[in-house]
């Protein structure tokens, strides 16, 4: 999966008192998409040395093989020749999974650090703070850390078959595994039961935990389970969360996300006769 990126290390642990280096690898974004350095394999974060400019404000993120990241704001014009940006999609990846890895988490932290410029218990302008990975208040000392939304993901199996739904949000021909948010008052196990309610109008059965995956795209704690359909049902989908369902044979699964999230693997790993 995305977060599998052994040999590399990645560790995510906020190192307080550090400044920017010449030699730190810089996340700088416009919207969605990352700055990135041309070489002879392709494209890399690049490094501080790397930029011709002034840099304003940066924040610590994450070190990779013992290499410190930082986030800076600012979004340079640079010459084409030697940068780019890239949009950060998961379903449009960089070749290397750790790429996508780190790229994915940096834009998360972004866009969790730009959506709370402001406080909101007193609406005095926040501050990042410098001893951890938090925000803080200066006029009425709240701090706040960063957002992670659990959610559930099910794979719904009927003996050989699997049921697949396209998603609102999902191009023609394109499916993936049932999944929703936990809902306050609710454990894991009653979201599973509601969502596939929910979406596709049937009642599962035999609900048992796979495993779990932090999503950064959309800041969520995906966790997956599989579950038995009960026999004799009929899907109905919801008309807005999923436009289509229906089951799929092992051997005859359409278009879906691949293995570096935990809703490809599962589909693979049903497809391998492995899951279930």
């Amino acid at each position: 999966m995305i977060q599998d990126i052994y040999p590399h290390r990645f560790e995510n642990g906020f190192v307080a008192g550090l400044t920017l280096n010449a030699n730190d690898y810089v996340f700088c974004f416009k919207g969605n998409a990352l700055l990135m350095k041309r070489n002879h394999e392709g494209l890399a974060i690049p490094q501080r040395k790397h930029l011709d400019i002034e840099v304003g404000k940066s924040v610590y993120l994450f070190a990779i093989d013992g290499k410190h990241c930082f986030l800076i704001w600012d979004s340079p014009d640079v010459c084409e020749a030697e940068f780019v940006y890239h949009e950060i999609h998961f379903r449009h990846p960089f070749d290397s999974v750790e790429l996508d890895w780190l790229s994915s988490v940096a834009l998360q932290l972004k866009n969790w650090y730009g959506d709370h410029r402001y406080c909101g218990k007193c609406g005095a302008a926040t501050i990042p703070s410098v001893e951890e990975r938090a925000i803080a208040c200066p006029s009425c000392k709240r701090i706040e850390y960063p957002i992670i939304a659990p959610a559930i993901i099910v794979a719904i199996i009927s003996h050989d078959t699997l049921l697949l739904a396209r998603g609102a949000q999902f191009p023609e021909g394109f499916y993936s595994l049932v999944a929703g948010y936990v809902d306050i008052g609710e454990s894991i196990e009653e979201t599973v039961v509601r969502e596939v309610r929910e979406e596709v109008g049937i009642a599962v059965k035999n609900i048992r935990y796979y495993k779990s995956q932090p999503w950064p795209f959309s800041g969520s704690m995906m966790m997956g389970f599989v579950a038995e359909a009960v026999e004799g049902q009929k899907i109905q989908v919801d008309n807005h969360e999923i436009l289509e369902a229906g089951w799929y044979h092992r051997h005859d699964l359409p278009s879906h996300p691949s293995e570096r999230s935990i809703a490809g693997e599962m589909i693979e790993k049903f497809r391998r006769g492995e899951l279930g």
